[in-house]
């Protein structure tokens, strides 16, 4: 009874392992095509050392997407001297006549939702990563449960 359960089991495991690896790579697939129907490049020159790697090239994968992110939280940074959003918005709370702090607040707030959009990507990126390793596991778990049923 027990051989037949794992034999089962071993064949679901092994049912399941291709479509979740499909799944995870069609998922890459579309993050890719979305990155590029944005057609975000790198620029050619001036990025900080630890994105050097990424001079010239476009943003076409999850990872290149947090690296593009990274380079826009240093361009806000510099732009807002180190405030976020939230801070500057609530100086504007008490300054509502200040243009300027007005213009910087919206800075903040598309650099801040441009790069929150481009961690979404990375995110989505990260999770096809783990769908395709758990359907590499399912395979290798059903193989064994097969093993362990016929043995």
């Amino acid at each position: 009874m027990i051989q037949t359960i794992l034999g089962l089991v071993g064949l679901a495991l092994l049912a399941a392992a291709p479509i979740m690896i499909f799944h995870g790579l069609a998922g890459r697939r579309g993050v890719t095509h979305e990155l590029e129907q944005q057609r975000i490049s790198f620029p050619p020159t001036g990025l900080p050392a630890p994105l050097g790697v990424y001079a010239g090239r476009p943003v076409r994968t999850g990872t290149e997407a947090r690296a593009y992110s990274d380079l826009i939280a240093e361009h806000v940074s510099a732009a807002t001297g180190g405030r976020t959003y939230a801070e500057i918005a609530a100086e504007c709370q008490n300054s509502k006549t200040d243009e300027k702090l007005g213009k910087l607040r919206e800075t903040a707030f598309m650099g801040e939702t441009l790069r929150g959009a481009l961690l979404g990507a990375y995110q989505a990126w990260q999770v096809t990563l783990l769908v395709i390793g758990l359907g590499g596991l399912c395979a290798a778990i059903g193989v064994g449960f097969i093993a362990l049923a016929l043995g």
